[in-house]
């Protein structure tokens, strides 16, 4: 019992965890339903475990840890690809803020005649 208290414990906390940080309103309300539907199905998977190799039955899968297996993964790829992305756009901001603060301290340079 004390394992499923701690992993209940551990998905819920992941998922207000992942509640932080959302700067738009769409992003902080694709955040808000993913991380609900993260808890429940994660809570749910602990208490009825039989449920999830159920599941994986009915998916064509044989046992309920390969289904969470595979879900993982392709969990992990659409966080990697969203962290590549988000770290592209803001090396682009960076590149444009380079660019604007050289140009700026250019032209000061230029008027002062230094």
């Amino acid at each position: 019992m004390l394992i499923k208290i701690l992993l209940i414990v551990g998905v819920t906390g992941s998922a207000v965890f992942a509640l932080r940080g959302a700067q738009n309103p769409t992003s902080r309300a694709l955040r808000r339903i993913a991380a609900l539907c993260f808890a429940v199905g994660g809570t749910l998977s602990v208490l009825f475990p039989d449920g999830v190799t159920w599941l994986a039955e009915r998916v064509g899968v044989g046992r309920g840890t390969d289904l969470v297996l595979y879900a993982l993964v392709i969990a992990f790829l659409f966080t990697a690809i969203g962290l590549y992305q988000r770290v592209q756009h803001l090396e682009e901001r960076l590149t444009r803020l380079t660019r604007t603060v050289a140009l700026r301290e250019a032209g000061e340079h230029h008027v002062n005649g230094d």
